[in-house]
């Protein structure tokens, strides 16, 4: 079957932090877990910096190395489309092995594609993820005690780290539409360079 023309809208939730930290994104269904990753990162924001993986039951998928094992498949090719038709609605996201950002990832629906709309997009959030660096779960409490109170012994120091200001309540859409719009955009490149191969693959040679 054919899902040239569906959307799987995906909600993405960061463990282990509360308030919580979440997206709702649309994406389209042809998009491999590789290219997931990349609306992730687009939409938290993060900066792509680390390895990243995908848990689905007992199997992983990111980047093959040997050092992580020789069961890691690659995230780029599975697609979003062929985890729907094997009835897969859950998988984690992990993101820095350091850090190790943990995300619940939900594939809410999915829908017809909006004429006039451009994918990847996002669609809903609450709060400010985390900055690149900051330290897992224990450093990203200290940030924020740090950022919001001048009192506190680590507040001029990250504030240089961060080098601007840190306002937890804020998704920052101006950044994320920047971000996504540049996938948007890499996508439509993709896509008319495979049709423009194509062309070329059905049309006769002259003799």
């Amino acid at each position: 079957m054919s899902r040239a023309d569906d959307i799987a809208r995906i909600r993405i939730v960061l463990l282990d932090v509360t308030p919580q930290i979440w997206r709702t994104i649309e994406v389209p269904s042809t998009v491999s877990l590789r290219g997931l990753h990349d609306a992730i990162q687009a939409v938290v924001p993060f900066d792509n910096r680390h390895l990243f993986l995908f848990e689905i039951g007992d199997r992983r998928y990111g980047i093959p190395d040997r050092e992580w094992g020789d069961d890691m498949r690659d995230a780029k090719n599975i697609r979003i489309g062929a985890l729907i038709d094997r009835g897969v609605t859950e998988l984690t996201y992990v993101y820095d092995f350091g850090d190790d950002w943990r995300f619940h990832l939900t594939i809410e629906e999915v829908l017809p594609v909006v004429e006039g709309e451009s994918y990847p997009r996002l669609v809903g959030g609450a709060r400010r993820g985390p900055p690149e660096d900051v330290g897992g779960f224990p450093g990203f409490e200290e940030f924020l005690s740090a950022m919001q109170d001048p009192t506190h012994e680590r507040h001029a120091e990250l504030s240089r780290w961060y080098g601007r200001p840190f306002d937890p309540e804020e998704v920052n859409h101006a950044e994320i539409a920047v971000r996504m719009a540049k996938l948007v955009r890499r996508r439509e490149i993709g896509k008319a360079s495979h049709a423009k191969n194509r062309k070329k693959e059905n049309t006769p040679r002259v003799p």
